[in-house]
């Protein structure tokens, strides 16, 4: 987990907004196992992935099996399976869950590469690389399709040992069964750890978005509380001090007077001044509550652009605004495999407007589940309206305006 500091995110605010992004710790990788945001994309993206603890410890393995094979089955065969497995066994860590198929492919690649090391090899360690494989499945799809798999690999590798007259070839598949079970459960568990991690997180930044939005909300009800008492309370003595400076003025004049009448309507004048700035505090601080809420996702990366004209003073449209882009990034995650997320809030007319476009891969025809149903709800309940639609770079586009 790493660090978001405050100092960091005010670096980079758009004009008009503070950004003072409190700490905020994400996952570097889990959330979206296949982080394709520039922060993460591109060569350092695939080799982190290369450098992950699996694939290191599998490449190991790897080269322990090799080196065993060559010295027992020497032969180009061998060789050429060893290279296609260990080829396809980095190229389906390395694909992302937009390349579902490549990574099929490569499973399918590292199993027959597998079995046929063990045809080629009945005494050898080749059924080792199956355990890799099983734990490489556990950490890709739940056990209700790894254990199948897992079974119907072992009785290949018994029929291949019965075929080759192995003395106890039930004893041996057990023993490779074992193991593979234990690489399985290993990877399951670490997998749910990942997963709880990532929804943590994901409450985590919840919590701190919402927070920034009632600290602010306090701040400006403070504010409003503070202008009113000097306004009524200040305000009112100060004109009837004025009041009373100008009878007595008036009665008998004196330079004395006349500098404290001139004093007491220069302060009344500061206090409204103190009293109009109190109350135009700028409003509330949105982008620093959609940073807030943005920063444990790797993918999609949340590109936010807030005209200077925006202004969010209503903290319940503030807090619908937040469950929108929420909702919005949680559905460009899980089912859009999104890199980018495009929010932008601005004015139209005097109502204002989000615009949400993703870049991911919308499906036709696109259905509103419960959150997006929830989200069309909490934008009716203030009278605004929504728009769901294919984006033109194949994602999911949103619309939603609000009335002033």
């Amino acid at each position: 987990m790493q660090p978001v500091s405050a100092s960091a995110a005010r670096g980079s605010g758009a004009a008009g907004h503070r950004r003072e992004v409190p700490e905020v710790t994400f996952c570097a990788c889990a959330i979206a196992d296949a982080a394709g945001a520039p922060q993460h994309g591109g060569m350092r993206d695939a080799l982190a992935r290369l450098l992950h603890p699996l694939n290191l410890a599998g490449t190991a393995t790897w080269l322990a099996v090799a080196m065993s094979l060559r010295g027992s089955t020497p032969g180009w065969q061998v060789d050429a399976l060893l290279a296609a497995w260990l080829v396809a066994f980095l190229a389906a860590n390395v694909a992302c869950d937009r390349r579902a198929l490549l990574r099929i492919a490569c499973f399918v690649v590292e199993a027959a590469s597998a079995l046929a090391l063990v045809w080629l090899s009945a005494d050898g360690t080749s059924p080792v690389l199956l355990v890799v494989l099983v734990a490489q499945l556990a950490m890709t799809y739940r056990l209700h399709i790894v254990l199948p798999l897992a079974i119907v690999s072992n009785l290949a590798v018994y029929l291949i040992y019965g075929h080759h007259g192995h003395p106890n070839p039930l004893a041996l598949v057990l023993s490779y069964g074992g193991f593979q079970l234990f690489a399985a459960l290993t990877s399951y568990y670490a997998r749910s750890a990942e997963e709880a991690r990532d929804r943590l997180a994901q409450v985590n930044a919840d919590l701190l978005a919402t927070r920034a939005l009632l600290a602010d909300s306090a701040r400006d009800g403070e504010r409003l509380r503070v202008a009113r008492e000097l306004h009524d309370v200040a305000g009112h003595k100060l004109t009837a001090l004025r009041l009373n400076l100008r009878a007595l003025q008036a009665a008998s004049p004196s330079p004395q007077l006349q500098l404290v009448e001139q004093l007491s309507a220069e302060l009344l004048g500061d206090i409204r001044g103190v009293v109009h700035a109190l109350r135009d505090a700028g409003g509330l601080d949105i982008d620093t509550a959609l940073r807030a809420l943005a920063a444990p996702y790797p993918r999609p990366a949340l590109q936010l652009s807030i005209d200077a004209g925006v202004v969010v003073e209503d903290p319940a449209l503030a807090e619908t605004v937040l469950r929108t882009v929420q909702e919005a990034l949680t559905n460009a995650a899980r089912h859009g495999q999104a890199k980018m997320l495009d929010v932008r809030l601005h004015r139209d007319g005097t109502g204002l407007r989000v615009d949400i476009e993703d870049d991911g891969r919308a499906t036709l025809p696109l259905r509103e589940g419960h959150g997006l149903t929830g989200m069309r709800e909490r934008i009716d309940a203030l009278g605004g309206s929504l728009r769901i639609e294919r984006a033109a770079r194949g994602g999911v586009r949103i619309e939603a305006a609000f009335p002033a």
